[in-house]
Parts: C-alpha cells; structure tokens; sequence
C-alpha cells in the first residue's frame, strides 16, 4: 500500500477540556487501542485487567501526581478496564538524537513497544496550560506526555531509562523487572511522563523546563531530551528517581545511559527477553545512538532519513521531527510487519506548523 493512501494521523484541538474531552470525544479509539493491546499479552491478562487496574490506581493515587482526578474521569467514561493499567505503564524503548541546523535545534525520535495498534491509533493533541500551547503525540485515554512540542519554547521526549539487575542471567530479567515494579511502588514521587505533561504546561523557556526536568524527584529512571529554540538549546537528562546527569554534547539516546555504569543494564523488549544477553542489550543500545547520530542529511525536509536500522525496527510504532523554534512537528504512526521484519507504516505523515501567533 502506498504512504499516500494511508490514513492521516487526526489532529484533535483539546486546549479546553484536555485528555478527558480527547477520551470523551475518541471513546471508540480509546477501545481500539487498548482490544489492539491486549493481543500482545496472554489471553489470561483480559481477566487480570481489572486487577491490573486496582494496582495502576492504588500507585498512583499515591504519587506525586497531579491527574489523579483526570484519570479517574476517564476510567469512569470510558467504562472498561486497563485505562489506569495504560497510565501506569511505560515503553520499551526509544531513540532520540537533538542537533542544531540552520541555526535552531531539532529533536528526531522513535518510541519502540511491542503492543501492536500504537502507530494506527495515535493522535496529536493540540493542548494549552499556564505557560502557553503545545502539540502532545498521544493516545485517547492517556494523560501522561512520551513526545510534545510547545512552539517558541522548547520541545521533548522521553526514552525508557536501563534496568537496575541483581544478576545478569537472561532468565532472571523478569525477576528483576518485577523487584524493580514493587520498588518502586514505594516510592511516591511523579511518574516521569506526568512530569514531562507538566513542563509543558507551566514552563515557559528551555531554561526553566531543564531545571524542572532535572531538579524534580520522579518515580522511575528516565531519559528526557529536551531542545530549545536557540543555537546550542539542546541536552540529554540522564535521571535516576532522585539525581541526574545532564550533557549538552552527543545528544543523542536509547535505553542505557551514555557512560554504562554497572548493575544497569540497556532495555530491551518484545520477544527477545529471555534471549538478549546483558552485553548484548548494551550493544544494541550503542548501535541505535551511533546510527542516529551518523546521520548526515537534513532534518527540515521532512524525509525521516535518519530512520534506518536499527533506529527503525520491528518494534517502532512511532518516528517524530520537532522544530520549536519554527513550530513543526511531523509525525508518523508504524505496526509490525506480517513476517516479523521492520516495522511498516500505517498512517501517512502528519505535519503541524504553528500558527506564527502561537510561537510568538
């Protein structure tokens, strides 16, 4: 099938009435999304749902979050199970590179997660908070922000932080994963991508959203990258729950920290995680960030000619250009391919360019 004959990624004006209008008004993607899912994980996990559900509600009923409330409104309107599941979980990987061209940086990214269905049912959300406007790449039902733009501030995304190990055996990582879950199911700081819906909402430069993004105590690792609308306002955010190290050369990210430090180890995901050794995650890892930051073309064309293996792969689902400083952001939604090769697209590219008013 032809990119052009693909459908076009909706573009839904939220400012007033936020995720809960974006949940009311796609009620029927909201399903969609989640039935598409569902078909990743073993049939038993439709009757855990609602259990998944209690748990999802109970963390972060406790955190530091600030759309409990909003979250709650959604689950109750929407009326089936796995919204708060769906607010409480976290992808798989990613890969960002920031880079300056003509003078204003840029930000590329892919968001990498085995559930099928992420790329056919993304939306943009055209959102507004107390500092101003912004462009959130999203879902009906979530209310957290993994990629956004606010034209004439900064934009950002959020890759997946490596996997704190205990030991190194590939068969042990889900044991891992889970000590992991119940620690941090103590903690009671702000999931990362609430924090990152937050900046959006109240921050009003790149100075400020770095701070916040670096100073604020968050509930899980994480890696923002973040971009200005400035020559040189560009940076990783290497964060663990309550520290951070933060570059502002070789900004490029995947799911391990630049400098590896021992027990962590690189993420990985799909069906690859009782199979990837520890050297081997890190190996991927490596080969994302250098393949994205070898890329020698332009940004401004609009081509995604960086997207190529292994930045492109069989878990992508979703590839994003952001320009703050000339309010862009192009987006296109991928799915797994029938053979199990690289990702194809399902949606033709989206692009937003922002009204000179808003950027302003």
């Amino acid at each position: 099938m032809a990119v052009s004959s693909l459908p076009e990624i909706p573009l839904v004006d939220v400012r007033v009435g936020g995720p809960l209008r974006q949940a009311q008004e796609g009620a029927s993607r909201a399903r969609a999304l989640r039935d598409d899912c569902l078909t990743f994980f073993p049939s038993a996990t439709t009757l855990a749902l609602p259990t998944l559900d209690r748990l999802a509600r109970r963390w972060l009923s406790r955190s530091q979050s600030p759309y409990v409330s909003e979250i709650a409104g959604i689950a109750a309107f929407l009326g089936f199970s796995g919204v708060w599941f769906l607010n409480g979980s976290y992808q798989w990987g990613c890969t960002s590179m920031a880079r300056d061209e003509e003078g204003e940086p840029w930000l590329a990214r892919t968001l990498d997660w085995p559930f099928p269905g992420l790329g056919r049912h993304v939306e943009i959300g055209h959102k507004w908070g107390a500092a101003g406007d912004f462009y959130s790449v999203t879902w009906p039902g979530y209310v957290g922000t993994l990629t956004a733009m606010a034209p004439g501030r900064f934009a950002a995304s959020i890759n997946q932080a490596p996997l704190w190990r205990r030991t190194r055996h590939p068969l042990l990582r889900p044991v891992d994963i889970a000590a992991n879950a119940i620690s941090t199911w103590r903690i009671r700081h702000i999931p990362p991508d609430q924090l990152l819906r937050q900046v959006f909402e109240t921050c009003p430069d790149f100075a400020t959203a770095r701070a916040t993004l670096e100073r604020t105590p968050v509930a899980r690792p994480v890696i923002f990258t973040l971009v200005g609308t400035k020559a040189g306002e560009r940076c990783v955010i290497e964060r663990t729950e309550e520290d951070y190290q933060t570059r502002s050369t070789m900004t490029v990210a995947a799911n391990d920290w630049l400098e590896q430090r021992d027990p962590w180890e690189a993420r990985i995901g799909g069906d690859v995680v009782l199979s990837c050794s520890y050297d081997d995650a890190a190996a991927n890892s490596r080969a994302r960030r250098e393949t994205i930051a070898a890329f020698d073309g332009s940004l401004t064309g609009g081509h995604f000619g960086w997207l190529r293996e292994p930045v492109h792969n069989r878990y992508t689902r979703l590839a994003a250009e952001m320009c703050p400083a000339r309010g862009v952001l192009r987006v296109m939604g991928f799915d797994e391919a029938p053979e199990k090769g690289l990702a194809i697209p399902v949606t033709r590219m989206r692009e937003v360019i922002a009204p000179a008013a808003v950027a302003a």
